[in-house]
C-alpha cells in the first residue's frame, strides 16, 4: 500500500471467477465462521465470460466505509462483510508491526474504504454471484493493504463457496476439523490448463431472484433432513476421492456420472428438508430428460448437468460435443432472439441435428424456456487490473458512473 499522500486514495481494481461445484457444498456445521458439513469440489469458470470487478479505494479524507453493487450504494454493516473487513486489517496490522515493530500507523490502516463491485452475469439467480463477489472483495483488500499468504479462509467467511473462487482450474474445498475453522480452506486440485477439451455451457433458464436463498435453504436441511446427514457422513468422502481421480485422469464418463448424482442428490436432500425446497423448474427438468436421452442415443455419456440452488443448469461437455448439443437446446427449447445473441462467449460451431436424433429424444419444445447460453470453461483466480483506467471509482473515491 502507498505510503505517500492518503488524501489521494490509495486505489486496487481486481477481478474474480465464479464457480460451480460439481461435489456439492450444502449444509454449514458452523453459521458465524461459515465451516461445511463435507468437503466440495468445483470448476473455476473463465473470467472472460463470468466475472466480478472490485476496485478498494483507501483515504484519510473518507469519513466512512461505504459499499456500491452493481450501482447501488448497499449496507456496509452486513456481518459477512464486517468479518472480511476486519481480518484483513487484523491481518495488515499484524504484518506491519512484524516488519517495524516500532511503526505508527502511517499506511493508513485506520483509515476507512471505499468499496465499488460489480457483476457481469445476473446476482442472485442461481450463478453463485456470492462467491465470485466475496472472493474479489478478500483479494482486491488483501492487494490493497499488502497482506499476503492464504486467503481462502476468509473468503471463506463472506460466503462459503467464495473460498473456491480464491484458485482457477479444479478447486476442492477441505472440510478441516478445527473448531476454529484454520484447515477449513480451498486448495487448487489441478490448474485451468489441465483439461482444455472440457467446455462448460451455462443455461440461463431464469434470471430472477431465488424464491428461498441458499443460506436459509442450508439452515433447514441442516435442521431437518436425515439425507444430509447421511450424505456428509457416507457418501460425499468416497466421491470426493473419485472425483478427484476422475478429474486427474481426464476421465469425462466417470466426471460425468458423479456430477449428475451430486446434482441430483442435492435437490433430493432439498426435497427431504421440511418443508421442501425446490430450486428446480419444469425447464430444469427438461434439460435433464434432455441430458439423459441424448446420452442414451449414442450409448455414452456425452455431456452432464448441474443445477446449483436456482433453476439454471451448467452443462460438461467435450468440445467436439458441443455444437450438437447447443443445436438441440435450440431446437427444443426456441429462442425469442437470433444464434448470435443466444450464445454468449466462447463462440460456437453450428451443426446440423438429424432426423433421427430428434426423434428419439423426443421432448415436446418449450418456446424461450432458455434465455440465452453462456459457452466457457476452466479459466483462472482472482487477477489485478493493471490500467488505472478500468477503476470503478473516480480519484474523489465514488463510483464513475454518479459522479
Amino acid at each position: 500500500m502507498h505510503e505517500d499522500n492518503m488524501d489521494t486514495p490509495c486505489m486496487v481494481t481486481c477481478t474474480a471467477p465464479m464457480n460451480i461445484a460439481v461435489i456439492k457444498y450444502w449444509g454449514k456445521r458452523d453459521e458465524d465462521l461459515i465451516l461445511p458439513i463435507n468437503s466440495s469440489l468445483s470448476v473455476t469458470l473463465h473470467q472472460d465470460q463470468l466475472k466480478t470487478t472490485t476496485t478498494v479505494a483507501i483515504s484519510r479524507s473518507f469519513k466512512e466505509d461505504r459499499l456500491w453493487l452493481n450501482g447501488k450504494e448497499e449496507d456496509i454493516s452486513h456481518p459477512r462483510l464486517q468479518s472480511c473487513l476486519r481480518e484483513i486489517r487484523r491481518l495488515a496490522r499484524k504484518r506491519r508491526s512484524e516488519r517495524n515493530p516500532r511503526s505508527t500507523d502511517s499506511v493508513g490502516l485506520s483509515h476507512k474504504v471505499h468499496i465499488c463491485s460489480v457483476n457481469n452475469f445476473p446476482t442472485a439467480a442461481g450463478l453463485a454471484s456470492s462467491a465470485a463477489g466475496y472472493a474479489c472483495l478478500v483479494y482486491t483488500l488483501a492487494q490493497a493493504f499488502g497482506v499476503e499468504g492464504e486467503l481462502s479462509g476468509i473468503a471463506r467467511q463472506g460466503s462459503g463457496s467464495a473460498c473456491r473462487s480464491m484458485y482457477g482450474g479444479f478447486v476442492q474445498w477441505i472440510l478441516g476439523s478445527k473448531e476454529d475453522g484454520k484447515d477449513s480452506v480451498a486448495q487448487q486440485v489441478e490448474p485451468e490448463s489441465h483439461w482444455p477439451e472440457l467446455w462448460v455451457l451455462v443455461l440461463v433458464a431464469s434470471a430472477e431472484r431465488k424464491p428461498i436463498g441458499s443460506t436459509s435453504g442450508m439452515q433447514t436441511s441442516v435442521q431437518t433432513s436425515l439425507l444430509l446427514k447421511h450424505r456428509a457422513e457416507a457418501i460425499v468422502p468416497h466421491r470426493m476421492v473419485d472425483m478427484i481421480e476422475a478429474v486427474r485422469r481426464k476421465d469425462f464418463p466417470a466426471f460425468a456420472e458423479l456430477t449428475m448424482k451430486e446434482s441430483n442428490q442435492l435437490h433430493a436432500t432439498c426435497l427431504d428438508t421440511h418443508p421442501p425446497i425446490f430450486y428446480l423448474n419444469s425447464v430444469s427438468q427438461h434439460i435433464i430428460h434432455l441430458v439423459h436421452r441424448y446420452n442414451k442415443y449414442y450409448g455414452e455419456t456425452r455431456v452432464a448437468y448441474s443445477f446449483d440452488a436456482g433453476p439454471n443448469a451448467v452443462i460438461f461437455a467435450l468440445q467436439q460435443f458441443v455444437p450438437e448439443f447447443v443445436q438441440l437446446v435450440q431446437h427444443f427449447f426456441p429462442p425469442d432472439r437470433n444464434g448470435e445473441d443466444f450464445i454468449k462467449g466462447l463462440p460456437v460451431k453450428s451443426a446440423a441435428l438429424t432426423v433421427e436424433l430428434k426423434q428419439s429424444i423426443g421432448l415436446e419444445p418449450l418456446p424461450k424456456g432458455v434465455n440465452y447460453i453462456i459457452s466457457t470453461k476452466a479459466g483462472p483466480g482472482p487477477l489485478v487490473v493493471e490500467d488505472p483506467s478500468q477503476h470503478l471509482l473516480s480519484a474523489e473515491g465514488l463510483p464513475k458512473k454518479m459522479v
